[in-house]
């Protein structure tokens, strides 16, 4: 967290309070964390974009302003206790709140991510006509990590973290600790599916907000599609999808907590079926 679907929303709500405005400071006393960023200062904001999980303002002097939420950065128009800087513009303030200091910000001339190769290694956006499913098949089959492992990456494809993983894997019946390259042509297509329905309709919903309450739009409402989570954060749940008598179950792959179903993501190992409930017979 914050993922695609959050990182859009806070770019879409933000985009008409900064447009043809003038950036007049930009305070912070974490130099470290937020790098350059008076070069910023003076600059007009042109437009915004983003890429994967991290904004972009484009600034006048052909200068970028790069911003990664972390794990619990975001914006709000009032400043509360965790603000860690203050975006000073001729009509609006705005609040860079960041509780866990994961969030990073830097000050780059427009296309040098030397600092932040992660940019330059990032995969196709899944609700751009980049993201092929000839590319995507490509991709999984270059590589021997699990395929959930492969979604977090980034390269297969942009911005999808543990929550909308979880949700595409779910959708697409496909066990989290799979070999990338073992997907069938089949398997890939649902995946491939998934990843861009889940998207759609988690930016849709505003993006998600846990019961840490860490991600909320800057207006400070939640967002809403943690109501329709059918495999994140529902560990000991039935599982959702009509005819299944499964539960969510939760493990660890690629170092992140992980959500499936143990009976319609089965993990296929040396040409059999395994699951993590045996107690039920095959539908």
């Amino acid at each position: 967290m914050p993922e695609l679907p959050e990182v859009e929303t806070t770019r879409r709500i933000l985009e008409p309070y900064l447009l043809g405005q003038r950036i007049q400071k930009l305070l912070h006393n974490d130099p470290a964390r937020y790098r350059r960023t008076e070069l910023a200062e003076g600059r007009k904001v042109l437009g915004t974009s983003r890429r994967g999980k991290y904004l972009i303002l484009h600034l006048d002097k052909q200068l970028e302003a790069i911003v990664h939420l972390g794990m619990t950065g975001g914006f709000r128009f009032e400043p509360n206790r965790h603000t860690r800087l203050t975006l000073h513009l001729p009509k609006q303030t705005l609040y860079y709140t960041d509780p866990r200091r994961f969030g990073k910000w830097w000050v780059v001339e427009a296309g040098d991510y030397h600092e932040i190769d992660l940019l330059n290694r990032m995969g196709p956006e899944p609700l751009s006509q980049d993201f092929t499913l000839a590319g995507f098949r490509q991709s999984l089959l270059q590589t021997t990590r699990k395929i959930k492992e492969v979604l977090l990456s980034q390269e297969a494809v942009a911005g999808v973290g543990n929550i909308y993983a979880d949700e595409s894997l779910w959708m697409s019946k496909i066990h989290p600790e799979r070999p990338a390259r073992s997907l069938t042509t089949a398997e890939v297509r649902k995946l491939f599916e998934a990843v861009r329905e889940v998207m759609a309709k988690a930016v849709e919903a505003g993006g998600s907000t846990l019961s840490d309450q860490s991600y909320q739009q800057p207006g400070g409402e939640p967002g809403y599609f943690q109501f329709h989570h059918n495999a994140y954060d529902r560990t000991g749940q039935p599982c959702k999808r009509p005819g299944c008598k499964g539960t969510i179950v939760k493990r660890v792959v690629g170092g992140r907590g992980t959500h499936f179903c143990s009976r319609c993501q089965r993990l296929q190992a040396a040409g059999r079926v395994t699951t993590i409930q045996q107690k039920h017979p095959d539908p």
